[in-house]
């Protein structure tokens, strides 16, 4: 899978590995802790009007990589399987809405950065 994630200090990095930025226009999304709302696992349909802003969308085979706008929010996705995904719901200035990413293990990276959070509000 071309997704890794990095816990650092003050932010969650999500980077795009192998051919994934070229098909995301982006190599990597960071997003400073206190951005993030929510954390959940789910599956994801995008909705069918949802416009590339850029970014790569082969619906047929399920793959999406990039920005995404629909009415006035502001999605990032990266995933290729219709799989569950991890959802980051996020707040503040930050451009996007939402992260929706696909990664091995998606509940161990939900619980870490959960405990990073858990770690900030002390």
């Amino acid at each position: 899978m071309g997704r890794e994630v990095h816990f650092n200090k003050e932010e969650f990095v999500l980077r795009l590995t192998g051919v994934l930025p070229i098909f995301a226009l982006k190599g990597e999304v960071k997003i400073p802790y206190q951005a993030i709302k929510s954390i959940y696992i789910d599956e994801f349909d995008p909705p069918m009007w949802m416009l590339r802003m850029p970014g790569t969308a082969i619906a047929p085979l399920n793959i999406f990589e990039g920005s995404f706008k629909f009415g006035d929010e502001w999605y990032f996705l990266s995933y290729e399987h219709k799989v569950p995904l991890l959802h980051l719901e996020l707040e503040g200035m930050w451009k996007y809405k939402f992260v929706i990413f696909e990664i091995e293990n998606p509940r161990a990276v939900m619980i870490e950065l959960r405990k990073k959070l858990r770690e900030l509000d002390e």
